[in-house]
C-alpha cells in the first residue's frame, strides 16, 4: 500500500472542508483500504469520520425510521424495531461478511462500496471501469458477473442492504457541509450505460448523513444463495415487500444495480397472499429478460429460486419445498 495523508473530521463543516481538499472518506474503511491495498484506489489523503457520533443510531421519526450513515451492520442486524417492522432489512446484513467486519462496516459504506469484479480488482487488468478498452468478463471467466446486461461493463452490485432499501423507497440524505440533499434510492445507482466510472450519483463533495425509511412494509422477506456462509457475497438474492396493496420484488447480486423485477410484480399484482403456483409464475417472469454469458447461466436458476422463496417466506409459508 502507498503512504497517504490522514486527518480526522469532528463535524460536518470539517468534513466538507477536507473533501474540498481532495480527501477520501474512511468510516469502517473495509472497502477503501482493500482498494488501496490492491492499488486500484490511489488516494493520497484520507479523512476519518468515526468520531462523528451524530451520524450513528437508529431512530423512529415522522412515521418512518432514520438510520445514521455510521450505523454498523451489526447494529442494524440486532435492532428490535427493524426486526419487528421490517425483518428483511436486518436479514440482509446479519450474515454479511464476518462478525468482525459487521461490527465496523457501516450502512453508508455498504451502499457505496465498489464492484467486486475480479478484473476490476486486479491492477493487471485495465478494464472499462478503469479507462481501458474492454470488459474482460465478456471473453473471460464471468461466473460471478451480471446476467442482466446494462451496458458494456458486466459488474454486479455488491451491496447487501441496498435491495431492501430500494424495495421501500428509502431516501438517502446527504450534505455538502451546508445544505442537506435527498436522493431517492430507487434512482440513486448508475448502470454502466449511464456511467462507466461511477456506481451512484453522490458527488465527491457530498457525504451521506442518514438513510430514511418513510414507511415500513406490511410483509417482507429476504432470501439469498451463497457458495459459503461466511465472508462471501451471494450468487443471487431477493427482497420481497408488500405495502399499500403492491409488491416490490428486488433482485440482488445479479445485475449492475439492485434490480426491480417488474415483470414478476405484474404477475402477483395486488394479491396479498401468494401460493406456490403464483410464486413460481413470478419467478419465471423475473428471469425472462436475463441474458447469461458463457459461465454464469446457472445463476438464472438461482435467481428464479430466490424470487419464489422470498415471496413465499414473506407470506409465512414454507419456501424450501
Amino acid at each position: 500500500m502507498r503512504s497517504f495523508g490522514y486527518a480526522e473530521a469532528e463535524n460536518a463543516q470539517g468534513l466538507a472542508a477536507a473533501l474540498g481538499k481532495g480527501y477520501r472518506i474512511k468510516a469502517g474503511g473495509i472497502d477503501l483500504l482493500d482498494m488501496m491495498k490492491e492499488r486500484i484506489d490511489k488516494s493520497e489523503r484520507i479523512v476519518s469520520i468515526t468520531g462523528m457520533t451524530e451520524l450513528r443510531g437508529i431512530k423512529e421519526r415522522d412515521g418512518g425510521v432514520a438510520i445514521g450513515a455510521l450505523t454498523t451492520l451489526n447494529e442494524i442486524a440486532r435492532d428490535e424495531t427493524l426486526r419487528k417492522a421490517f425483518p428483511a432489512l436486518p436479514d440482509t446484513v446479519c450474515n454479511a461478511a464476518t462478525p468482525q467486519v459487521r461490527e465496523v462496516a457501516t450502512i453508508a459504506g455498504n451502499i457505496l462500496q465498489r464492484p467486486r469484479c475480479w478484473f476490476f480488482r486486479q491492477a493487471e487488468y485495465n478494464c472499462l471501469r478503469k479507462s481501458g478498452q474492454a470488459c474482460y468478463a465478456v471473453a473471460g471467466d464471468n461466473t460471478y458477473h451480471s446476467i442482466y446486461p446494462m451496458g458494456a461493463c458486466h459488474i454486479t452490485h455488491p451491496s447487501n442492504i441496498a435491495p431492501a432499501l430500494v424495495a421501500v423507497g428509502a431516501q438517502i440524505i446527504a450534505s455538502d457541509g451546508k445544505n442537506p440533499k435527498s436522493y431517492d434510492i430507487r434512482d440513486f445507482f448508475l448502470t454502466p450505460e449511464q456511467d462507466l466510472k461511477r456506481e451512484n450519483k453522490l458527488p465527491q463533495n457530498e457525504f451521506i448523513t442518514e438513510i430514511f425509511l418513510p414507511k415500513m412494509p406490511e410483509k417482507s422477506a429476504y432470501v439469498e444463495v451463497k457458495e459459503k456462509q461466511s465472508f462471501d457475497w451471494p450468487l443471487a438474492a431477493c427482497v420481497a415487500t408488500y405495502a399499500d396493496k403492491k409488491w416490490s420484488i428486488i433482485l440482488a447480486h445479479v445485475a449492475p444495480v439492485p434490480l426491480r423485477a417488474t415483470l414478476a410484480e405484474n404477475v402477483v399484482g395486488e394479491k396479498a397472499d401468494i401460493d406456490e403456483n403464483l410464486a413460481l409464475q413470478a419467478a419465471e417472469a423475473a428471469v425472462k429478460t436475463a441474458q447469461p454469458m458463457a459461465y454464469n447461466g446457472f445463476r438464472v436458476h438461482l435467481a428464479k429460486a430466490v424470487v419464489r422463496r422470498a415471496l413465499l417466506k414473506a407470506c409465512g409459508k414454507d419456501f424450501h419445498a
